[in-house]
C-alpha cells in the first residue's frame, strides 16, 4: 500500500484574523482526501503556543493563517528553517503582498494600473487636511499589514478622518490611505509557481457601505457574490492577464487572489492580493476555481503538489561553497 503524505494543516495564530483562520481551515481539512493524506490539524494559540515538534514529523505543510504572522512571511521563515516543503508564497511574496506600501510600490515599478496613495506611521505629520488634499473624498483608511477588511474605514467627512487614522493604529505601526475609486469589484484567482494560471473572474457586490469584515463573514447577506462575472471577453482577458502580471510583479507562488476595481468607462485599477486567501464556505478563491471547472478537492491537491514540487527544486540548491 502506498504510503499516505502526512499534511500538517497550520491555523490560528497572533493575528486579528484568528477566527477567519479557523473556518478556512475546517474547510481545508474537510475536502483533504483520507484515502492519500494522513491530516494532522495543528492550531497556533493567540499566544503563539503550538506542537512545533508534531510538525516536524510532517511531508507537507498547508499554512490556512490569515494575516500577521501567517501571511506576511514569518511562518514561511520558520518553515524555510524546518526545511519543510509548504503551500503558498515564500518569504518574500508573503512579505510583500503582506505589506500594501510594499505591494503597491511594486506595482508601480512593474508599471500596473494603482490609485494614488499615502502610508503613514504614528510618527509622520498626519495632516487631515494635507492628506484630504492629496486624495480626495472619500478615502479609504487601512492597517498595511492586515487582511478581511480588520480596521478598514471608508471616510467620508474632514471630521472623520482623525478616528479613521486612530482605528487602523491599532493593528499596525504602519497604516495606508487610499483614494477612491468608483467601480465594480472584481476578483480573479492564480494557481501556479513558475507558470501560473488565472481562473474565471467574479464580481463582489456588496449590500453593506463596502465589503466589510462584517459583511464578508458575519452578515450571510452581506454581499453577493457573481460568479462568473458578466464582463465583455475582452475586458475579462486583460483582468486576468494584469492578475497573473501582478502575481509575477510580487514573486508569488502557490495561490493568490488578486482584486480589482472596474470603473464605469471600464478603466481597470488593481486593488490587493491576498497570498493566502479564505478557504471559508462563502470564500471567493474556492468558488472561483470550482466555477473553472478544479473542484475544491482537487485545488487542494494541486496546491499540496505545487509545494511538494518546489521543495524538491530547493533541495537540489547548493548550500555550500567550495
Amino acid at each position: 500500500m502506498k504510503k499516505k503524505i502526512r499534511v500538517a494543516v497550520l491555523f490560528g495564530g497572533k493575528s486579528a484574523e484568528y477566527e477567519v483562520s479557523i473556518q478556512s481551515a475546517r474547510n481545508v481539512i474537510r475536502a483533504l482526501d483520507r484515502g492519500k493524506y494522513q491530516v494532522v490539524p495543528i492550531k497556533i494559540s493567540k499566544n503563539g503556543e503550538c506542537r512545533w515538534n508534531t510538525l516536524k514529523k510532517c511531508d507537507v505543510v498547508f499554512p490556512v493563517m490569515h494575516g500577521t504572522y501567517g501571511e506576511d512571511g514569518a511562518v514561511q521563515g520558520l518553515l524555510k528553517m524546518f526545511d519543510m516543503s509548504f503551500v503558498g508564497p515564500g518569504i518574500f511574496g508573503a512579505a510583500a503582498s503582506m505589506d500594501k506600501d510594499m505591494t503597491n510600490r511594486l506595482f508601480r515599478e512593474a508599471g500596473l494600473p494603482k490609485g494614488k496613495f499615502l502610508a503613514l506611521t504614528q510618527e509622520s505629520k498626519n495632516n487631515p487636511k494635507e492628506i484630504i488634499k492629496k486624495l480626495g473624498l472619500p478615502l479609504f483608511v487601512k492597517p498595511a499589514n492586515l487582511g478581511s477588511s480588520v480596521g478598514i474605514t471608508k471616510v467620508k467627512r474632514v471630521a472623520d478622518l482623525p478616528p479613521a487614522l486612530k482605528n487602523a493604529f491599532q493593528y499596525g505601526r504602519k497604516i495606508l490611505v487610499e483614494e477612491f475609486i468608483p467601480g465594480r469589484e472584481i476578483e480573479c484567482a492564480i494557481l501556479g509557481n513558475e507558470n501560473p494560471i488565472a481562473s474565471v473572474l467574479g464580481e463582489v457586490i456588496p449590500t453593506h457601505e463596502f465589503y466589510s469584515y462584517e459583511a464578508k463573514y458575519i452578515d450571510p447577506n452581506g454581499a453577493h457574490l457573481k460568479i462568473p462575472a458578466e464582463l465583455p471577453q475582452a475586458i475579462a482577458n486583460k483582468i486576468q492577464d494584469l492578475a497573473i502580471r501582478a502575481f509575477k510583479a510580487l514573486d508569488l507562488e502557490g495561490m493568490a487572489r488578486i482584486d480589482f476595481f472596474l470603473t464605469k468607462d471600464n478603466k481597470v485599477m488593481l486593488n490587493e492580493v491576498n497570498p493566502i486567501p479564505g478557504f471559508t464556505a462563502i470564500s471567493m478563491y474556492p468558488k472561483l476555481w470550482e466555477a473553472s471547472g478544479i473542484s475544491h478537492e482537487k485545488l487542494i491537491n494541486s496546491l499540496i503538489g505545487l509545494a511538494i514540487k518546489r521543495h524538491k527544486a530547493e533541495k537540489k540548491l547548493k548550500t555550500s561553497y567550495q
